[in-house]
């Protein structure tokens, strides 16, 4: 190279010499310091037979030791803590977490991680099984009905993972749908998952549920109903214990919030009886639509004088 052609734009790169020396200086010549992150811990390849049990932590905090320039830059996604499934066998697992179980950027030094042990349970993984599909349903229909027939298409869901959870799960779940203040049928399409994080659908899955809804009945107690005697022989007079009865009525719930004592009459036969001491059955009739499920006390105790 001439002369002519190192003196050319001298002062430029005299000025880009001086900014990387003075960059590399500061860097080697920063104190090393130390950080901590909180970073994911991994499994890496784990066997298509088995599944990870057990209660791994998902994070791990990681000590890093280095330059203060560098360690400032750092963020979790530029560690990695792993542990390596490839050899493993079915059972329960310790994990001595050592430094070589953490990728860093260049000079960067890993001091510790924590915890320093991790147990892992390994389990084969169990047969397919299939369950159930049981919609969430939340909220309150509209006053005067209840939920009715709820119906699930496909009705059954294959799901795969470790055969002990597996045994244990008796269905799986739907998003929710709201039926508040709902009468007429709802049909929506939902999607099917697990709650157990260690078990799956052997493919994902929405279903199509159906909801109906029927009128609702009540129950309404009358307390204070009179009982009648009936069918009396002309010239006698007659004393009852007690006097009236508590009658419970059910119904639907929109015509039985009006029912009172006078909406039922409840009575004794005295058909062809004589002068003496019964306890006869009280019969109650209602004089609207319901149905009369209770009368307290049943018999009550008649003198005919």
């Amino acid at each position: 190279m001439s002369l002519v052609g190192i003196v050319r734009d001298f002062g430029l790169k005299l000025v880009a010499i001086t900014c990387a020396a003075t960059l590399w200086l500061g860097v080697a010549g920063d104190p090393e310091a130390e950080q901590g992150l909180r970073v994911p811990l991994l499994f890496e390849n784990l066997p298509s037979s088995l599944e990870v049990l057990g209660d791994p932590p998902e994070t791990v905090e990681v000590r890093l030791s280095g330059p203060p320039t560098i360690l400032r830059s750092l963020d979790a996604n530029d560690i990695e803590v792993f542990i390596d499934l490839a050899s493993e066998r079915p059972g329960a697992r310790l994990f001595d977490m050592t430094v070589g179980r953490v990728r860093t950027p260049l000079g960067v030094e890993v001091v510790r991680v924590v915890p320093s042990t991790i147990s892992v349970t390994l389990e084969v993984s169990g047969e397919s099984r299939v369950v159930p599909i049981v919609p969430v349903i939340t909220g309150e229909p509209s006053s005067g009905f209840v939920i009715g027939r709820v119906e699930v298409d496909p009705a059954m869901v294959t799901v795969v993972g470790p055969l002990s959870r597996l045994r244990e799960l008796p269905n799986v779940t739907t998003e929710s749908l709201d039926v508040t203040q709902m009468s007429s049928p709802l049909e929506s399409i939902v999607t099917v998952g697990v709650v157990d994080p260690r078990l799956r659908l052997m493919a994902p899955l929405q279903a199509r549920v159906r909801v109906e809804f029927i009128r609702s009945h009540g129950e309404k107690i009358l307390t204070d109903v009179p009982v009648l005697a009936v069918n009396m022989g002309v010239g006698f007079s007659i004393s009852m214990m007690p006097l009236s009865v508590a009658v419970t009525v059910k119904g639907l719930s929109g015509q039985i919030v009006g029912f009172d004592e006078d909406s039922v009459e409840a009575s004794v036969d005295l058909s062809g009886l004589g002068v003496g001491r019964y306890n006869l059955p009280v019969n109650v009739k209602a004089n609207r639509p319901s149905q009369v499920v209770a009368i307290e006390p049943r018999v009550i105790e008649v003198v005919l004088n």
